[in-house]
């Protein structure tokens, strides 16, 4: 598994050296783009709107623009100080808190932690103690020269990391377009409503979801390398516009409605 951060986390006095791995894969089908004509793939290049003219990484350089055309640019050198600087320091867990209060839209990717060399003990002394106390460590790191808040947890036997926004990187309800103001609910359609949720409810299992349109588009691309023509399936019926609210509850119920078993009786002939 490739490493991707190595350093070390600490918690109190007890300071754990180890090694940071991705915990994710991003397995979408990448598409090229090809030239319709003779199918060459299409390449893109850097041009400078200036001179209208293609340069080479060696001749750029990063700034930020502060203003319309406006630009500090940053020395490479300075860039490279800066995150030598922040990476050298430890990972230091700075507060405890419960995963509970933790809202999901703060997640951002996860990373599996494993000890280095010589940080086995203090490892599992870390596991241990987050898995007793129920809690979770927040910390900060350095990873791709951005500083990143994290949460130090437990999945499984391993410690993960999993990076989180800053508050200020969270958009505001307020901002979300068409929301409907508080309006009456009414009383048998929420209770219809509670009951499709009862209908559903189960215990999460991941292994059940699939990626059907992933899974569909490579059966298309594999068929097309062996045939070169694509078969279509049947199509889906599309469902009807229903306005009725409680109608659509009321179906939704019956399509999740559970099989009722039938008790078989059994009849004893009487001797003649």
């Amino acid at each position: 598994m490739h490493t991707v951060w190595k350093g070390s986390i600490s918690f109190g006095l007890v300071n754990i050296p180890v090694k940071l791995h991705a915990a994710t894969e991003n397995k979408d089908i990448k598409l090229r783009q090809l030239h319709k004509e003779c199918h060459t793939p299409i390449s893109y290049k850097k041009v400078c709107e200036g001179c209208n003219q293609e340069v080479k990484d060696e001749d750029i350089v990063k700034a930020y623009e502060y203003a319309k055309n406006k630009f500090v640019v940053l020395d490479q050198e300075e860039l490279e100080n800066l995150r030598k600087e922040s990476e050298d320091k430890a990972v230091e867990i700075i507060d405890f808190v419960k995963l509970t209060e933790i809202d999901p839209i703060y997640f951002e990717r996860t990373y599996f932690l494993s000890p280095d060399t010589t940080g086995s003990k203090a490892y599992s002394l870390l596991r241990q103690t987050l898995e007793q106390s129920g809690k979770i460590g927040v910390a900060k790191i350095i990873i791709r020269s951005k500083e990143q808040l994290a949460i130090v947890r437990v999945y499984q036997n391993a410690l993960v990391m999993e990076t989180i926004h800053y508050p200020d990187e969270v958009r505001s309800v307020s901002d979300v377009p068409n929301l409907p103001s508080e309006q009456t609910v009414v009383p048998k359609e929420l209770e219809t409503a509670l009951m499709l949720v009862d209908q559903l409810t189960t215990e999460f299992n991941p292994e059940k979801y699939t990626d059907d349109y992933r899974n569909t588009l490579m059966e298309l691309i594999e068929e097309k390398k062996a045939t070169n023509t694509i078969s279509t399936s049947d199509k889906r019926p599309v469902p009807d516009n229903v306005t009725d609210l409680m109608t659509a509850l009321q179906a939704s119920l019956e399509k999740t409605k559970k099989p009722t078993t039938r008790k078989r009786t059994t009849r004893t002939k009487k001797n003649a």
